[in-house]
C-alpha cells in the first residue's frame, strides 16, 4: 500500500510540474506576443489598407479638384506613456488633391526620458487608401527628454481618386486619428546644456 501510494504522489509530482511548465511557457508566449502586437498590427494595416489605414507616397498630387473636403484631427495617447499629445488644429478643409502641412504639440510629463510610436487610421474607413502622408512624424519612433515639447508635422492630400470609387465619392468630411503607445528602451536625451558642454570641449 505504502509503495503505490508513493507511486501515486511522484505522478501527482510530475503532473504538478508539467501544469506549472505550460503555465509558464504560455505567460512568457503572451508577453513576447502583447510585446510585438502594435509594430505587427500596424505593419498590417500599411500592408492590407484594414482599419482605415493611410498611405505614404513621395510626392504630392499634381491635378487638384475644385471640391472642397473637411479633415478632423484626433489625437490620444495609450495607458502607460505619460505625454500630453493634441492637434494645433482641430480642423482644416482643403480642396481634394491639394497638399497640407499640419501639426500635433506632444509633452513628456514625466522626468524621464521615454519613447513612444503614434500607430493612426482614417475614418470613415474605406477613404483611408486616399488619404496620402508626404511627411509624418508616425512613420518612425519619438524619443522626447524629460518635460520636453515638440510641434510635429504631417503633410498630406486626399486622393482625386476619392471622388470616383462608388463607396468614397460621396464622403464631404474624414477625421484622422493617431494613438501613440510606449515603445521600450528610450534612449536618454540630451540636454540643451549637454549640448553646450560637449561643444566647448570641442572648442
Amino acid at each position: 500500500m505504502e509503495e503505490g501510494t508513493t507511486s501515486k504522489a511522484r505522478n501527482m509530482g510530475r503532473n504538478n510540474g508539467l501544469v506549472v511548465a505550460m503555465c509558464l511557457s504560455f505567460v512568457i508566449g503572451m508577453s513576447a506576443m502583447c510585446a510585438a502586437a502594435v509594430p505587427l498590427y500596424r505593419m498590417f494595416c500599411q500592408v492590407t489598407c484594414f482599419n482605415g489605414t493611410t498611405q505614404r507616397v513621395d510626392q504630392v498630387s499634381s491635378i487638384i479638384l475644385d471640391r472642397p473636403i473637411q479633415v478632423s484631427f484626433d489625437a490620444n495617447v495609450a495607458p502607460g506613456l505619460p505625454w500630453d499629445f493634441q492637434p494645433m488644429q482641430r480642423q482644416v478643409t482643403p480642396k481634394i488633391g491639394e497638399t497640407v502641412e499640419i501639426k500635433f504639440m506632444v509633452e513628456n510629463k514625466s522626468d524621464q526620458p521615454t519613447r513612444g510610436q503614434a500607430i493612426f487610421n482614417v475614418t470613415p474607413l474605406a477613404a483611408g487608401v486616399y488619404f496620402n502622408k508626404v511627411q509624418c512624424f508616425c512613420f518612425n519612433e519619438t524619443d522626447l527628454a524629460p518635460g520636453e515639447k515638440r510641434e510635429m508635422p504631417v503633410v498630406f492630400y486626399v486622393d482625386p481618386e476619392i471622388t470616383k470609387a462608388e463607396e468614397t465619392k460621396t464622403i464631404t468630411a474624414l477625421t484622422l486619428s493617431y494613438t501613440f503607445y510606449t515603445r521600450d528602451g528610450a534612449k536618454p536625451v540630451a540636454s540643451n546644456e549637454d549640448t553646450a558642454k560637449v561643444a566647448e570641449k570641442k572648442l
